[in-house]
C-alpha cells in the first residue's frame, strides 16, 4: 500500500474537519524551534522564510506528519510536533492581528508535556494582544502569566517563535485568508497505515530526546546537498553516519559523541575553501548553517567541487584509505626529536589537535593542509618524496611567523591563499614556486634557502641526513643560513658548540667580535643570552630585517672553524685570553666590560639599547623584557658599581642628597634637589675614545673612599 494513496493533503485549518483536537503527547520533547542557539536560530529563520514565501508568493506543502487519531477524534502526532506548533502560533498571530472571529478551533491545540504548557496554550487563545510592542513582552506582562512559566522550555520557545513570527510577518496583510485558501499544507499519515505500532515507532525514533545541534546541522547539510545532487547527498549522509563516524570515534568527547570533532574538521575544510578562493574566514560568520549556505548550497556555482574536496578531506583519514590509524600514520612520519626519515614537529598528531580543540593556529592549519594534500594525491607521490617535501613545508612554516596571516587589515594582507598555493607546489612538484606566479607567501629568505638545500642535497646525497640533523636543532628551526651549506664540516660542530654553557658561548663569540644585530625599527640590539628558552639565539640566527646578520654568521663560523670539538674549557680560555689582552694593552672597549662583568649579561632576552653605538658605545641599557624599557631595565655601567633606581629605569644611582649618572666618558654626580652637577669622574680614554682604565674599578674605588 503506497504512502501517497493513504494520505490526505491538509491545511492546519482543514485538519480540524477530521479531528476535534491536536494534543502533543507527554512522550514528546519540548518545543524546540524556539530554542535560542546558533543552530536553532538558523532552522527557525529558514522555516519562517519558507512559510513567508508560501503566503506571499507560492503555496508550499510541508513534510509528512505522522501520528494517530484515537477514539475521541484526538490527533496525537509522533512526528511533526514542531511544525504543528509553529503552524498553531502562526494561525493564532493571523487571527488575533486580523480580528478573525471564526477561529475557535485554535482552542483545541494543547500540550501534555507539562501543565504550564497546556494552560499557556489555553490562555493564549483567549488573549487579544494590542500589538503595541514586542509580543513576548506584552504576553509576559499579563496578570494570567505566572513568572514560573518562564522556566518552562516549551512556553519560552513559543514566546521566542511568536516574536520571530511578528518580525517576519508584520508587514504582510491578509494572512488568514491565504492560510484558509491552502497556502501551507501537509500530508497526514496515520501510524496504522504504516504498519507500525505506537510502541515500535517510539522506540525507533527515540522521540523523548531532543535533536542535538549536530543533528540539526546534518539535516541542513543533507537538505542543501540534495538540491545540488540527491545522489551526492545520500552518499555524504551515509559516510557521516558510518565511515567518517568510525574514523572520528577515537576523538569522541566525554559524552562519547563525535559531533564536535566532526564540526571542527568541517570548519577546517571551510577555512581552506575560503583560502582556495582567495578569501579569508576573518570577519566572516562562524555559524555552521551559514557555512553550509556559503559552500555547499546551489547558490555556490562550485558546490560540487566543494563537496568533492570535503569528501576527499574526510575520506583520506579513514582506515580504508589510510591503511592505518591516523595516530600510526603521524607516528611514522613526525617526531618530537630528530629522527631519520621523519619530520620534527612538537605536534606529532596534528589531526588530533584539530579535532579536540576549537583553537587552531594558522601554522597548524597550513601543515595539516599539506598532509591532506599528500593523502589526496598519494598515488602520485612516493613515501620518500612525501617526507622530504613535508620537511620543506615544515621549515617554511616554522620560519614564517610574521608572514602567515589571513587578516586583510594587517600589513602584508591575507597571505594564506598564496601560502596554500605554495604548499601545493612543494607537495606536488617537490620545489617552491616563484612569488611572481603565485603571490607573496612564506618568508622569502626561507623559500630561497629551501631552493638552495634542494640543489645541495641532490649534489650531496650522502650528507643529506647531516643537514637534516642541523635543521632540527632546537635553535635553528629549519633555517641553517647562519652556518651555511658551503662548510658541511661545521654542521656537527654547531651541535658540539651548543652543548656548552650558553654564557660561555656568548662571551667567546664577543671575544672574537661584536656580533650584535640592530633591529631596524628602533635603537634596540639583539645579543645572546644564557636564558634557558634560547629565544635570544633563535632571534640572532634567523635571518630577518635586523642588520649585521652576515657579521654574526662570520663570527660564529670563525669560532666553529677553530676546532672540531668545542668544550666549555676551550670557551673559557678564549674569554680569559681576550680579557688579559685588553688589560695588557690598556684598551677597555665596551666588549671587555660585557665579557668581564655578569651585570652586562642577565639571563633574559639578550636585548639592549644604544642611542649611538658608534660614537657613544658606553651609553647603553640592558632590557629586562623582550621589547621595551621597564622598571627592571638598567644601565650596566651603573649596575656594576651599585644599586640603580628602578623608578628611573635604572639610569641613576641615588646616594642621600645626590645621584650618579653614567656618560660615555665619565660618571657624573648631581644634586638630587636642584639637578645641578656636583662632581665628575672622568675616564681616561685614547684618541679612538676607548677606555684606558677599567672604569668600573675606578668608580668602585672612588665610591669606597666616598669620593664620588
Amino acid at each position: 500500500m503506497s504512502t501517497e494513496t493513504n494520505t490526505k493533503l491538509h491545511s492546519y485549518i482543514s485538519i480540524f474537519e477530521e479531528v476535534d483536537k491536536i494534543v502533543i503527547p507527554i512522550i514528546q520533547r519540548d518545543y524546540a524551534q524556539g530554542r535560542r542557539n546558533v543552530f536553532v536560530d538558523r532552522v527557525r529563520a529558514a522555516f519562517l522564510d519558507s512559510l513567508y514565501e508560501a503566503i506571499e508568493n507560492r503555496p508550499t506543502t510541508l513534510d509528512f506528519i505522522y501520528g494517530d487519531i484515537d477514539e475521541r477524534r484526538t490527533l496525537i502526532p509522533l512526528d511533526g510536533q514542531q511544525r504543528l506548533t509553529t503552524l498553531f502560533l502562526l494561525h493564532w498571530y493571523a487571527a488575533k492581528r486580523e480580528h478573525v472571529a471564526a477561529c475557535a478551533f485554535l482552542e483545541n491545540f494543547s500540550y501534555e508535556t507539562r501543565p504550564s504548557a497546556r494552560v499557556f496554550c489555553e490562555r493564549l487563545v483567549k488573549f487579544q494582544p494590542a500589538f503595541s510592542g514586542k509580543l513576548s513582552e506584552e504576553i509576559v506582562d499579563q496578570n494570567w502569566f505566572p513568572l514560573g512559566w518562564k522556566k518552562d522550555p516549551t512556553v519560552q520557545g513559543m514566546l521566542v517563535m511568536l516574536d520571530a513570527i511578528q518580525e517576519k510577518f508584520r508587514n504582510v496583510d491578509g494572512i488568514w485568508q491565504k492560510l484558509k485558501a491552502g497556502a501551507i499544507t501537509f500530508h497526514f499519515l496515520p501510524l496504522s497505515n504504516m504498519g507500525l505500532t505506537d510502541e515500535l515507532y517510539i522506540k525507533m525514533n527515540s522521540r523523548g530526546k531532543p535533536l542535538t545541534d549536530f543533528e540539526h546541522f546534518k539535516a541542513e547539510l543533507e537538505r542543501s546537498l540534495r538540491e545540488a545532487d540527491p545522489n551526492v547527498a545520500e552518499r555524504i549522509g551515509g559516510k557521516i553516519d558510518r565511515a567518517w563516524a568510525d574514523m572520528l570515534w577515537q576523538y569522541r568527547d566525554e559524552d562519547h559523541l563525535t559531533d564536535r570533532a566532526f564540526l571542527r574538521y568541517f570548519r577546517f575544510v571551510c577555512d581552506i575553501l575560503y583560502y582556495l578562493n582567495d578569501d579569508s574566514p576573518q570577519g566572516k560568520t562562524t555559524d555552521w548553517f551559514s557555512l553550509i549556505s556559503e559552500f555547499f548550497s546551489i547558490k555556490n556555482e562550485h558546490v560540487l567541487d566543494n563537496v568533492s574536496f570535503l569528501e576527499e578531506a574526510f575520506d583520506c583519514w579513514t582506515e580504508a584509505e589510510l591503511g592505518c590509524t591516523p595516530k600510526e600514520f603521524f607516528s611514522k612520519y613526525i617526531s618530537y626529536t630528530h629522527a631519520p626519515q621523519k619530520v620534527l614537529n612538537w605536534d606529532v598528531n596534528i589531526l588530533r589537535s584539530r579535532l579536540i580543540s576549537d583553537e587552531f593556529a594558522l601554522n597548524r592549519t597550513t601543515l595539516l593542509y599539506a598532509v591532506v594534500t599528500y593523502l589526496r594525491n598519494k598515488s602520485k607521490i612516493s613515501e620518500a618524496q612525501f617526507v622530504r617535501r613535508l620537511r620543506m613545508i615544515n621549515n617554511l612554516i616554522r620560519n614564517s611567523t610574521d608572514e602567515i596571516s589571513d587578516s586583510k587589515s594587517r600589513q602584508g594582507g591575507n597571505r594564506m591563499p598564496a601560502i596554500l598555493r605554495q604548499v601545493n607546489a612543494v607537495m606536488l612538484t617537490g620545489k617552491p614556486e616563484s612569488d611572481e606566479k603565485i603571490g607573496i607567501n612564506f618568508n622569502a629568505y626561507q623559500v630561497e634557502e629551501e631552493r638552495q638545500k634542494l640543489v645541495w642535497t641532490e649534489q650531496n646525497p650522502a650528507l643529506a641526513e647531516e643537514l637534516f640533523a642541523l635543521e632540527d636543532h632546537e635553535i635553528l628551526y629549519g633555517q641553517i643560513g647562519i652556518v651555511g651549506l658551503d662548510r658541511p664540516e661545521l654542521f656537527a660542530r654547531f651541535h658540539s658548540l651548543f652543548q656548552c654553557d650558553l654564557d660561555n658561548i656568548d662571551c667567546a663569540l664577543m671575544a672574537i667580535g661584536n656580533y650584535a644585530q640592530k633591529e631596524r625599527t628602533w635603537r634596540r640590539y639583539q645579543l645572546g643570552s644564557a636564558y634557558p628558552t634560547k629565544e635570544a639565539w633563535r632571534n640572532l640566527f634567523h635571518r630577518s630585517a635586523a642588520d649585521n646578520f652576515e657579521k654574526t654568521k662570520q663570527i660564529l663560523r670563525t669560532l666553529l672553524s677553530e676546532r672540531e670539538h668545542i668544550t666549555n674549557e676551550y670557551l673559557l680560555e678564549k674569554k680569559n685570553a681576550y680579557l688579559s689582552e685588553c688589560e695588557r694593552n690598556g684598551k677597555y672597549d665596551w666588549r671587555y666590560y660585557y665579557i668581564k662583568y655578569s651585570e652586562f649579561r642577565p639571563r633574559r632576552y639578550g636585548k639592549y639599547l644604544w642611542g649611538d653605538i658608534e660614537n657613544k658605545p658606553y651609553e647603553m641599557s640592558v632590557l629586562w623584557t623582550a621589547s621595551k624599557e621597564s622598571e627592571n631595565a638598567y644601565q650596566p655601567f651603573l649596575r656594576a658599581i651599585g644599586d640603580v633606581d628602578r623608578n628611573d629605569l635604572g639610569r641613576r644611582i641615588v646616594r642621600q642628597s645626590s645621584y650618579i649618572r653614567a656618560q660615555n666618558d665619565s660618571y657624573v654626580v648631581y644634586d638630587i634637589e636642584t639637578g645641578e652637577e656636583k662632581g665628575r669622574l672622568m675616564i681616561p680614554q685614547n684618541d679612538d675614545g676607548i677606555d684606558m682604565k677599567d672604569r668600573i674599578k675606578l668608580a668602585i674605588d672612588r665610591l669606597a673612599k666616598s669620593d664620588l
